[in-house]
Protein backbone atom coordinates (compact mmCIF):
# COMPACT_ATOMS: atom_id res chain seq x y z
CA UNK A 1 0.00 0.00 0.00
CA UNK A 2 1.58 3.16 -1.23
CA UNK A 3 1.41 5.74 1.78
CA UNK A 4 0.43 9.23 0.13
CA UNK A 5 3.02 10.98 2.98
CA UNK A 6 5.73 13.12 1.64
CA UNK A 7 9.01 13.37 2.56
CA UNK A 8 7.96 17.60 2.49
CA UNK A 9 5.09 16.69 5.14
CA UNK A 10 7.46 14.66 7.39
CA UNK A 11 9.75 17.85 7.04
CA UNK A 12 7.03 19.97 8.25
CA UNK A 13 5.96 17.81 11.03
CA UNK A 14 9.33 17.57 12.52
CA UNK A 15 10.18 21.06 12.04
CA UNK A 16 13.84 20.21 9.67
CA UNK A 17 14.59 20.42 6.05
CA UNK A 18 13.73 17.68 4.10
CA UNK A 19 17.86 17.17 3.60
CA UNK A 20 17.43 16.58 7.49
CA UNK A 21 14.72 13.92 6.81
CA UNK A 22 17.18 11.94 4.18
CA UNK A 23 19.35 11.64 6.23
CA UNK A 24 17.91 10.86 9.31
CA UNK A 25 15.75 7.91 7.64
CA UNK A 26 18.99 6.66 6.05
CA UNK A 27 21.13 6.98 8.83
CA UNK A 28 23.52 9.23 7.26
CA UNK A 29 24.67 12.97 8.12
CA UNK A 30 25.91 14.35 11.32
CA UNK A 31 22.29 15.12 13.29
CA UNK A 32 21.80 15.23 16.73
CA UNK A 33 20.71 12.13 18.60
CA UNK A 34 17.54 13.92 19.54
CA UNK A 35 16.71 15.74 16.08
CA UNK A 36 17.20 12.17 13.92
CA UNK A 37 14.69 10.69 16.95
CA UNK A 38 12.02 13.27 16.11
CA UNK A 39 12.25 12.63 12.09
CA UNK A 40 11.78 9.36 13.17
CA UNK A 41 8.95 9.46 14.99
CA UNK A 42 7.14 11.88 12.68
CA UNK A 43 7.95 9.46 9.66
CA UNK A 44 6.26 6.55 11.85
CA UNK A 45 3.74 8.69 12.72
CA UNK A 46 2.48 9.95 9.58
CA UNK A 47 3.39 6.65 7.71
CA UNK A 48 5.91 7.46 5.34
CA UNK A 49 7.68 5.16 3.32
CA UNK A 50 11.15 6.08 2.62
CA UNK A 51 11.23 3.81 -0.11
CA UNK A 52 10.86 5.29 -3.88
CA UNK A 53 13.20 3.10 -5.58
CA UNK A 54 11.26 0.10 -3.60
CA UNK A 55 7.53 1.11 -4.99
CA UNK A 56 9.12 1.72 -8.27
CA UNK A 57 10.06 -1.83 -8.66
CA UNK A 58 7.38 -3.19 -7.80
CA UNK A 59 5.82 -3.89 -11.19
CA UNK A 60 8.08 -6.60 -11.87
CA UNK A 61 9.93 -9.36 -9.37
CA UNK A 62 13.24 -8.77 -8.37
CA UNK A 63 13.98 -12.36 -7.94
CA UNK A 64 15.56 -12.12 -4.07
CA UNK A 65 13.39 -13.60 -0.85
CA UNK A 66 13.49 -11.53 2.65
CA UNK A 67 14.50 -13.50 5.42
CA UNK A 68 13.60 -12.09 9.37
CA UNK A 69 14.69 -13.74 12.25
CA UNK A 70 12.65 -12.66 15.21
CA UNK A 71 14.26 -14.01 17.77
CA UNK A 72 17.17 -12.18 17.08
CA UNK A 73 15.45 -9.25 16.69
CA UNK A 74 14.09 -8.96 20.49
CA UNK A 75 17.65 -10.39 20.96
CA UNK A 76 19.67 -7.59 20.88
CA UNK A 77 22.81 -9.59 18.72
CA UNK A 78 22.74 -11.28 15.66
CA UNK A 79 25.60 -13.17 17.16
CA UNK A 80 24.22 -15.26 19.75
CA UNK A 81 26.92 -17.36 21.50
CA UNK A 82 26.91 -21.52 20.18
CA UNK A 83 23.12 -20.70 18.66
CA UNK A 84 23.75 -22.46 15.86
CA UNK A 85 19.93 -23.01 14.72
CA UNK A 86 19.79 -19.70 13.21
CA UNK A 87 22.97 -20.41 11.51
CA UNK A 88 22.40 -23.68 9.66
CA UNK A 89 18.39 -22.09 9.16
CA UNK A 90 19.69 -19.21 7.19
CA UNK A 91 22.05 -21.17 5.11
CA UNK A 92 19.95 -23.76 4.03
CA UNK A 93 17.36 -21.21 3.09
CA UNK A 94 20.02 -19.34 0.75
CA UNK A 95 20.60 -23.11 -0.89
CA UNK A 96 17.10 -23.75 -1.45
CA UNK A 97 16.86 -20.22 -3.13
CA UNK A 98 19.86 -20.93 -4.97
CA UNK A 99 18.35 -23.95 -6.36
CA UNK A 100 15.36 -22.32 -7.78
CA UNK A 101 17.62 -19.21 -9.32
CA UNK A 102 16.61 -16.96 -6.20
CA UNK A 103 18.68 -15.00 -3.94
CA UNK A 104 18.03 -14.23 -0.61
CA UNK A 105 18.37 -10.96 1.73
CA UNK A 106 18.90 -10.88 5.84
CA UNK A 107 16.49 -8.12 6.82
CA UNK A 108 15.92 -6.37 10.54
CA UNK A 109 13.20 -5.77 12.12
CA UNK A 110 11.11 -3.74 9.67
CA UNK A 111 8.56 -2.16 11.86
CA UNK A 112 11.68 0.27 13.26
CA UNK A 113 13.26 2.70 10.83
CA UNK A 114 14.90 3.35 8.95
CA UNK A 115 14.46 0.29 6.76
CA UNK A 116 16.81 -0.71 3.91
CA UNK A 117 15.96 0.74 0.30
CA UNK A 118 14.29 -2.23 -0.88
CA UNK A 119 13.12 -3.79 2.08
CA UNK A 120 9.64 -3.76 0.83
CA UNK A 121 10.30 -4.17 -2.96
CA UNK A 122 11.29 -7.84 -2.01
CA UNK A 123 9.13 -10.78 -3.88
CA UNK A 124 8.20 -12.32 -0.38
CA UNK A 125 9.48 -13.28 2.93
CA UNK A 126 10.04 -15.78 5.29
CA UNK A 127 9.64 -14.79 9.11
CA UNK A 128 11.18 -17.10 11.55
CA UNK A 129 9.18 -16.87 14.80
CA UNK A 130 6.61 -14.29 14.60
CA UNK A 131 5.58 -12.90 17.57
CA UNK A 132 2.06 -12.04 19.24
CA UNK A 133 0.76 -8.78 17.73
CA UNK A 134 3.66 -8.74 15.83
CA UNK A 135 4.03 -5.45 14.03
CA UNK A 136 5.65 -7.00 11.00
CA UNK A 137 3.43 -9.36 9.91
CA UNK A 138 0.97 -6.39 9.93
CA UNK A 139 3.24 -4.25 7.93
CA UNK A 140 3.81 -6.85 5.20
CA UNK A 141 -0.09 -7.35 5.34
CA UNK A 142 -0.40 -3.58 4.36
CA UNK A 143 2.48 -3.56 1.83
CA UNK A 144 0.49 -6.65 0.01
CA UNK A 145 4.17 -8.68 0.10
CA UNK A 146 3.46 -12.75 0.34
CA UNK A 147 5.19 -14.11 3.18
CA UNK A 148 5.26 -17.43 5.11
CA UNK A 149 6.20 -17.93 8.83
CA UNK A 150 7.99 -20.91 10.32
CA UNK A 151 6.04 -21.79 13.67
CA UNK A 152 2.66 -20.52 13.99
CA UNK A 153 1.48 -16.81 14.05
CA UNK A 154 0.05 -17.12 18.11
CA UNK A 155 -2.74 -14.77 17.71
CA UNK A 156 -3.94 -15.59 14.40
CA UNK A 157 -5.11 -19.12 14.86
CA UNK A 158 -6.86 -19.17 11.20
CA UNK A 159 -3.48 -18.47 9.42
CA UNK A 160 -2.35 -20.99 7.21
CA UNK A 161 1.02 -20.12 5.71
CA UNK A 162 3.24 -21.73 8.03
CA UNK A 163 6.01 -24.39 8.09
CA UNK A 164 7.88 -25.54 11.21
CA UNK A 165 7.25 -28.20 13.94
CA UNK A 166 4.09 -28.49 16.55
CA UNK A 167 5.42 -26.45 19.62
CA UNK A 168 2.34 -28.44 21.85
CA UNK A 169 3.27 -31.87 20.39
CA UNK A 170 7.06 -31.15 20.94
CA UNK A 171 6.47 -30.31 24.79
CA UNK A 172 4.22 -33.83 25.21
CA UNK A 173 6.62 -35.79 23.85
CA UNK A 174 9.39 -34.40 26.06
CA UNK A 175 7.15 -34.56 28.83
CA UNK A 176 6.07 -38.16 28.28
CA UNK A 177 9.50 -39.15 27.73
CA UNK A 178 10.55 -37.50 31.66
CA UNK A 179 7.97 -39.40 32.74
CA UNK A 180 8.20 -42.68 31.51
CA UNK A 181 12.06 -42.29 32.45
CA UNK A 182 10.73 -42.37 36.30
CA UNK A 183 9.92 -38.10 36.90
CA UNK A 184 7.05 -37.14 38.56
CA UNK A 185 7.90 -33.55 39.47
CA UNK A 186 8.85 -31.93 36.39
CA UNK A 187 9.42 -28.18 36.22
CA UNK A 188 8.93 -26.01 32.78
CA UNK A 189 11.92 -23.15 31.46
CA UNK A 190 10.71 -20.81 28.99
CA UNK A 191 11.68 -17.56 27.27
CA UNK A 192 10.01 -14.49 27.37
CA UNK A 193 9.32 -13.77 23.46
CA UNK A 194 5.53 -13.87 23.20
CA UNK A 195 5.82 -16.28 20.12
CA UNK A 196 4.10 -19.91 19.68
CA UNK A 197 7.19 -21.67 20.63
CA UNK A 198 6.85 -20.22 24.43
CA UNK A 199 3.24 -19.85 24.54
CA UNK A 200 2.44 -23.07 23.03
CA UNK A 201 4.70 -25.11 24.95
CA UNK A 202 3.34 -23.43 28.52
CA UNK A 203 0.25 -24.12 27.45
CA UNK A 204 0.55 -28.03 26.89
CA UNK A 205 2.38 -28.19 29.61
CA UNK A 206 -0.11 -26.95 32.05
CA UNK A 207 -2.70 -29.32 30.20
CA UNK A 208 -0.52 -31.74 31.10
CA UNK A 209 -0.56 -31.09 35.02
CA UNK A 210 -4.21 -31.14 35.28
CA UNK A 211 -4.14 -34.36 33.37
CA UNK A 212 -1.76 -36.21 35.10
CA UNK A 213 -1.60 -34.45 38.68
CA UNK A 214 1.25 -32.07 40.53
CA UNK A 215 1.81 -28.75 40.66
CA UNK A 216 3.15 -26.84 37.79
CA UNK A 217 6.10 -24.82 37.72
CA UNK A 218 7.11 -22.49 35.18
CA UNK A 219 10.35 -20.24 35.06
CA UNK A 220 10.15 -18.08 32.27
CA UNK A 221 13.38 -15.86 31.53
CA UNK A 222 14.57 -13.66 28.72
CA UNK A 223 16.13 -15.55 25.80
CA UNK A 224 18.75 -12.30 25.95
CA UNK A 225 20.24 -14.25 29.98
CA UNK A 226 21.83 -17.29 27.94
CA UNK A 227 23.28 -19.42 30.04
CA UNK A 228 23.11 -16.83 33.25
CA UNK A 229 19.46 -16.80 32.87
CA UNK A 230 19.60 -20.48 33.36
CA UNK A 231 21.02 -20.18 36.43
CA UNK A 232 18.89 -18.02 37.58
CA UNK A 233 15.97 -20.08 36.94
CA UNK A 234 17.56 -22.93 38.36
CA UNK A 235 18.11 -20.50 41.63
CA UNK A 236 14.41 -20.12 41.65
CA UNK A 237 13.46 -23.99 41.28
CA UNK A 238 16.24 -24.40 44.32
CA UNK A 239 14.48 -22.36 46.58
CA UNK A 240 10.83 -22.79 45.33
CA UNK A 241 9.84 -25.74 47.22
CA UNK A 242 11.15 -29.06 46.59
CA UNK A 243 13.44 -29.86 44.06
CA UNK A 244 11.90 -31.08 40.68
CA UNK A 245 12.87 -34.68 39.18
CA UNK A 246 13.35 -33.17 35.89
CA UNK A 247 13.56 -29.94 33.97
CA UNK A 248 12.21 -29.33 30.25
CA UNK A 249 13.83 -25.78 29.56
CA UNK A 250 12.99 -24.20 25.86
CA UNK A 251 16.55 -22.98 24.78
CA UNK A 252 19.85 -24.79 24.51
CA UNK A 253 22.03 -21.69 26.67
CA UNK A 254 19.22 -21.58 29.00
CA UNK A 255 19.64 -25.65 29.38
CA UNK A 256 23.39 -25.20 30.00
CA UNK A 257 23.25 -22.45 32.65
CA UNK A 258 20.57 -24.51 34.57
CA UNK A 259 23.12 -28.17 34.34
CA UNK A 260 25.72 -26.26 35.34
CA UNK A 261 24.21 -24.40 38.48
CA UNK A 262 22.87 -27.36 39.53
CA UNK A 263 26.12 -29.13 39.58
CA UNK A 264 27.48 -26.45 41.02
CA UNK A 265 25.49 -26.88 44.20
CA UNK A 266 26.48 -30.32 43.98
CA UNK A 267 23.06 -31.35 42.30
CA UNK A 268 23.42 -34.70 39.87
CA UNK A 269 22.42 -34.82 36.75
CA UNK A 270 20.63 -36.96 35.80
CA UNK A 271 20.52 -39.12 38.89
CA UNK A 272 18.38 -36.22 40.71
CA UNK A 273 17.34 -34.16 38.05
CA UNK A 274 16.66 -35.04 34.51
CA UNK A 275 17.22 -32.42 31.75
CA UNK A 276 16.24 -31.85 28.30
CA UNK A 277 16.31 -28.92 26.43
CA UNK A 278 13.73 -28.28 23.35
CA UNK A 279 16.36 -26.76 20.88
CA UNK A 280 19.80 -28.48 20.29
CA UNK A 281 23.14 -25.83 19.83
CA UNK A 282 26.35 -26.00 20.74
CA UNK A 283 25.77 -25.42 24.48
CA UNK A 284 23.22 -28.94 24.38
CA UNK A 285 26.00 -30.81 22.46
CA UNK A 286 29.33 -29.44 24.26
CA UNK A 287 28.35 -30.01 27.72
CA UNK A 288 29.48 -32.21 30.48
CA UNK A 289 27.26 -34.60 30.95
CA UNK A 290 25.96 -33.87 27.20
CA UNK A 291 22.18 -32.16 27.49
CA UNK A 292 19.15 -34.36 25.73
CA UNK A 293 17.81 -31.97 23.02
CA UNK A 294 15.60 -31.66 20.54
CA UNK A 295 16.74 -31.28 16.88
CA UNK A 296 14.53 -28.57 15.25
CA UNK A 297 15.82 -29.45 11.76
CA UNK A 298 16.53 -26.16 10.30
CA UNK A 299 17.48 -27.81 7.26
CA UNK A 300 14.41 -29.40 6.52
CA UNK A 301 12.33 -26.73 7.79
CA UNK A 302 14.24 -24.32 5.30
CA UNK A 303 13.06 -26.38 2.24
CA UNK A 304 9.39 -26.52 3.69
CA UNK A 305 9.24 -22.76 3.80
CA UNK A 306 11.01 -21.70 0.27
CA UNK A 307 8.61 -23.93 -1.16
CA UNK A 308 5.90 -22.79 0.20
CA UNK A 309 6.64 -19.19 -0.14
CA UNK A 310 7.82 -20.18 -3.97
CA UNK A 311 5.15 -22.62 -5.22
CA UNK A 312 2.48 -21.32 -3.26
CA UNK A 313 1.78 -18.21 -1.43
CA UNK A 314 3.93 -16.43 -4.43
CA UNK A 315 1.93 -17.45 -6.83
CA UNK A 316 -1.80 -16.26 -4.97
CA UNK A 317 -2.49 -20.24 -4.37
CA UNK A 318 -4.04 -21.02 -1.10
CA UNK A 319 -1.35 -22.73 1.15
CA UNK A 320 -1.70 -25.13 4.21
CA UNK A 321 -0.01 -25.60 7.53
CA UNK A 322 3.05 -27.97 6.96
CA UNK A 323 4.23 -29.63 10.41
CA UNK A 324 7.15 -30.82 10.87
CA UNK A 325 8.42 -33.64 12.94
CA UNK A 326 11.32 -33.02 14.97
CA UNK A 327 14.41 -35.38 16.32
CA UNK A 328 15.25 -36.06 19.63
CA UNK A 329 18.97 -36.35 20.70
CA UNK A 330 18.96 -38.39 23.64
CA UNK A 331 22.46 -37.74 25.28
CA UNK A 332 23.54 -38.11 28.76
CA UNK A 333 21.08 -35.81 31.27
CA UNK A 334 17.81 -38.35 30.62
CA UNK A 335 17.87 -41.53 32.56
CA UNK A 336 17.68 -44.65 30.74
CA UNK A 337 14.01 -46.14 30.01
CA UNK A 338 14.39 -48.95 32.35
CA UNK A 339 15.59 -46.80 35.59
CA UNK A 340 14.24 -47.53 38.49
Amino acid sequence: MQSKTTIHDVARAAGVSITAVSHALNGKGTLSAATRQRIIEAADRLGYQPDPLARGMRSGPLGVIGLMLRPLDTLGTYRPSGVDYFTRLTGAVAVECLERNLSVMLVRDLSKLPRPPLALALDGYIIADPLEADPVLDLLSEASLPFVTIGRVPDRPAFTNWVGSRDEDDAVRILRLLRDRGAERIALVTGCDRNSWNLGSTAAYLRWIREYGGEPRVVARPEADGMDGGRSAARKLLKGGELPDAVYCLTGRHARGILEEFTDQGIDVPGQVQLVAGADSEQTRSSSPAITAVDLDPELIAAQAVEQLTSRVMSGKQAEPVPLSTRLMLRATTLGPNHG
